[in-house]
């Protein structure tokens, strides 16, 4: 049961509660004056006190325009120019602002809040802690939204990322083989190889939404030995580059799902800002409700003091009576019974009204503390209005409904991200077989150690030009030997050389070909499926339910509006009929033909009529704010506008100004 409902439930109980003393105290019929009782003189009795109902208003009381905004989108990632460590340092989120806004204080006056209908909307906007615990969820979604985009959570990495690898290195190392350490070489002394290296190494990864990931490393690497002789260039210059393509062609393809993590995502940041729009609308509901339940109670209040009044009245105007012996002291009893017995109703609606007034500046405030401890009390000032009869038929209504509320756009979301589920991992099913090409340009370059020959022969053999027996005194033609060299002087090339040859593919390599993975029963990706489409097919049920009750919210809205409206206009005449017989009674005590406990009964009976109308008003009241609750259009019905963070778009009507004076037109609750 809500709170108003129990409320309205109390009252109820203390109405049958009156009636019983009251009932009785009409049944007591004047008593027959005592014999022999002196005659003395009575004055005419006093008229009781009489209730003086709100009165009738036609229509809400305007509504300013009001803007709830969610004033960060953290989907949004730190840009890298100028700032290039800006994604590195994160962003720096501000604690929540858990004081009153400067709008309490200033409705404050000598101790009393005085508090409009729209003014108590307002603060809760601004102050009301379950509207500012909802607002984060949005913007957790956000951050998961940025989460996805970067894809660490997918198949494919779409944050760029770019490596680097540089190193210098340096061995000296001993060797103990003669060829190497060469024949001038001690027997007892090893020959150390000496040799020095140096390598810049550059990398850059990038996936995309089609699945194709591509890569390129440019890798650098320069050496140099002191056994240079057996080496073309000493030091020399190396480099290669290398582009890398891989493309899925069956498990993988496509952007659904490389792309299924965002997708989702941006869904689930459209859920939590209806869920923050809903949990809107249900403060404003409640607060509203808690608002005109103050009203009644603090009139309930009146019509318990009015009612203990004439009790009061009734009470000395039969003391007269006994005292003049034309009443017999049981009488006197009677009327001290149900004084005291409205006095205790009287309690009881004090007690009633403080519960509303702690309930509402709950609601209106993120610290009632301060509030509480000064004793303030809240003052409505919005008058007890009659709503304008609603036009809608039943079948437009439930289509209005449908479009707008909170709760069938989050099904609707949700029933999305588990088709995008669905097909995801009907993807997965497939065998993986990943298309690969792969180009790489390479170059050699350095300092070059050419040989310079001398001319000379090691080893010579003379060479004839006869063969057989050689003549005495023949002269060689050639010898047959070694040629003496000796090194020339180098010939550098540094690594601009070698970087022309790698970018004019002076050595290239070409490589393509296919990768195919197939996974032998294949049942992780068979569970996902089937989870995935059991999910799916649970959400479709749950669509239709919640379709269900936004339809039956509708009609019992829209049947209980009519009852009010209804309850109202048979109260109204009640009201009429009672107002017109204590009118009678008393022109009838002005004329000596009532008594005064006659005319008490008869206003009791006015202000119970009163007090039922006044119930049945708030009631209509209410009907009309849960019907607009039933139907979505809380915010349109109170002009307030919501922003959407992902599109930016905004939602609701502007009309005028706002009464606080000193404020702004437009009221922006960030």
């Amino acid at each position: 049961m809500s709170g108003s409902s129990k409320a309205f439930a109390a009252v109820a109980l203390l109405s049958c509660l009156i009636s019983i003393p009251r009932a009785h105290a009409q049944d007591q019929k004047t008593a027959t004056p005592v014999a022999n009782a002196p005659e003395t003189q009575v004055a005419p009795p006093t008229a009781p006190p009489q209730y003086q109902p709100p009165a009738e208003v036609e229509g809400a009381p305007p509504a300013p325009t009001r803007h709830l905004s969610l004033a960060h989108d953290y989907s949004v990632a730190r840009p890298w120019f100028p700032d290039v460590i800006g994604p590195y340092k994160g962003r720096s989120i501000a604690q929540p602002d858990l004081r009153n806004t400067p709008r309490v204080d200033q409705l404050v006056q000598g101790g009393k809040l005085m508090l409009s209908l729209q003014n108590a909307i307002s603060l809760a906007l601004e102050n009301n802690l379950s509207i500012e615990v909802e607002r984060y969820m949005p913007w957790i979604d956000q951050a998961a939204l940025l989460y996805a985009k970067s894809g660490a959570n997918g198949l494919t990495q779409f944050d760029p990322t770019v490596t680097s690898a540089l190193s210098l290195e340096h061995s000296d190392v001993p060797y103990n083989e003669p060829f190497l350490a060469g024949a001038q070489a001690a027997v007892d002394t090893p020959t150390d190889l000496q040799s020095a290296a140096a390598t810049e190494n550059f990398g850059y990864a990038q996936g995309f939404a089609t699945g194709t990931q591509a890569q390129v490393s440019f890798d650098n690497s320069r050496g140099s030995t002191n056994f240079g002789e057996f080496y073309i260039f000493n030091p020399y210059f190396q480099s290669s580059l290398t582009v890398e393509l891989m493309q899925p062609l069956l498990r993988g393809f496509g952007k659904l799902p490389n792309a299924r993590y965002i997708i989702e995502a941006k869904n689930n940041v459209k859920v939590g800002e209806s869920q923050f729009k809903q949990e809107a609308i249900g403060i404003i509901t409640q607060v509203a409700t808690d608002y005109w339940n103050l009203v009644y109670a603090r009139e309930y209040v009146k019509i318990e003091q009015v009612t203990v009044a004439a009790d009061q009245q009734l009470y000395q105007n039969n003391q007269a009576e006994v005292r003049v012996g034309t009443m017999p002291p049981t009488d006197v009893v009677t009327a001290q019974s149900q004084l005291a017995t409205d006095q205790q109703f009287l309690v009881l609606a004090q007690n009633t009204e403080m519960q509303q007034n702690a309930l509402l500046l709950a609601a209106i405030t993120k610290d009632m503390r301060q509030l509480a401890q000064q004793g303030v009390e809240i003052v409505p000032t919005s008058a007890i209005y009659d709503p304008a009869p609603e036009t809608l038929s039943l079948k437009d209504a439930i289509d209005e409904a449908l479009r707008n509320r909170p709760e069938m756009v989050q099904a609707a979301l949700t029933l999305k991200n588990d088709d995008v589920e669905v097909k995801a991992t009907k993807n997965l099913l497939l065998p993986s077989l990943n298309l690969f090409a792969e180009y790489q340009g390479q170059g050699l370059s350095g300092v070059a150690h050419p040989t310079v020959s001398t001319g000379a022969f090691v080893g010579t053999t003379p060479v004839y030009a006869t063969s057989g027996a050689i003549p005495s005194g023949a002269t060689p033609t050639g010898y047959v030997g070694s040629e003496v060299t000796v090194p020339g002087a180098p010939i550098p090339q540094g690594v601009v050389s070698d970087w022309n040859q790698m970018i004019h593919a002076n050595y290239p390599t070409f490589e393509a070909g296919l990768n195919l993975t197939l996974p032998i029963r294949n049942r992780a990706a068979q569970a996902q499926y089937a989870e995935a489409q059991l999910t799916e097919r649970q959400q479709r049920v749950n669509y239709q339910s919640t379709q269900q009750n936004v339809v039956l919210n509708v009609q019992q809205s829209m049947v209980a509006i009519d009852e009010s409206r209804a309850a109202v206009a048979a109260a109204k005449q009640a009201r009429i009929y009672n107002q017109q017989s204590y009118n009678d009674s008393l022109k009838e005590l002005q004329l000596g033909s009532a008594t005064a406990f006659t005319v008490v009964q008869k206003q009791v009976l006015l202000t119970q009529a009163e007090a039922a109308e006044l119930q049945d008003r708030v009631q209509l009241i209410l009907a009309e704010i849960n019907f607009d609750q039933a139907l979505g259009r809380t915010l349109e019905a109170h002009n307030i506008s919501i922003a959407d963070a992902i599109s930016g778009k905004k939602t609701g009507r502007t009309t005028q100004a706002p009464e606080i004076p000193g404020t702004p037109d437009a009221i922006v609750v960030n």
